[in-house]
């Protein structure tokens, strides 16, 4: 069985992405330091409690369960929030996934996928985008994300680090089965919050802006199915 190291793996995306490996046969090793994900999420393999920039711990968990691949998505993702407070993000986004590749280059060199993101497009010049899109972030959360892309590519160049980097849009949707789903706190994402407003457990949804190139002139956003 292949084990396989997956940061961030007691939040959103990476318990889903936990699940798919236990089904396909893999061993998903968790590693979250459990500040934005959550315990009852980790459900497909053991958990490793500690932040992802813990070289000690990462050094243990690497060897400990003979880790031959990783998966990261221990990231912060609001970009509001990395606005206001850019250190806090740069720290664990850059800072995290230096100390996460400088052990992983001296601990066998596994493979990694790294979560990404559109963000580090930033304003889209022509549409669709593709991958060859020009990459200029408009937050200090795109920024980190094409930090992240940077590293990775002079890693492979000067110490043959494989990898691969997702750059996906809004994930949305949950679990078929309904065994996880969006839990965040507070709830930022979109579609939760309209079946919310939908419930009566939160308050109307505003809509900003009525002038888009659109049938009824609001906004179009990109999702992508979680499971996807």
């Amino acid at each position: 069985m292949i084990n396989v190291l997956v940061t961030g793996g007691a939040g959103y995306i990476g318990s889903h992405t936990c699940k798919w490996l236990s089904k396909r046969g893999f061993n998903p090793v968790v590693y979250d330091d459990l500040s934005l994900g959550h315990r009852w999420a980790v459900k497909y393999g053991p958990l490793v409690q500690a932040d992802v920039a813990d070289r000690a711990t990462l050094e243990s968990a690497l060897k400990d369960y003979d880790i031959q691949a990783v998966i990261h998505f221990a990231a912060f993702t609001l970009v509001g929030e990395s606005v206001a407070d850019p250190r806090k993000f740069f720290v664990n986004n850059c800072m995290g996934m230096q100390v996460l590749l400088d052990t992983l280059l001296d601990h066998g060199n596994p493979p990694i996928i790294f979560s990404s993101s559109c963000a580090t497009y930033g304003n889209p010049q022509s549409m669709p985008l593709d991958e060859d899109h020009p990459q200029n972030p408009v937050s200090p959360y795109g920024e980190t994300k094409l930090y992240g892309e940077r590293v990775l590519k002079a890693y492979d160049h000067a110490y043959g680090l494989r990898h691969v980097a997702l750059r996906y849009f809004n994930a949305a949707g949950a679990d078929p089965e309904g065994e996880i789903g969006e839990a965040h706190n507070p709830e930022s994402h979109l579609i939760p919050n309209v079946i919310k407003a939908l419930l009566g457990t939160k308050p109307p949804l505003s809509v900003f802006g009525d002038d888009y190139p659109t049938p009824d002139g609001t906004a179009v956003r990109d999702y992508i199915h979680v499971n996807d």
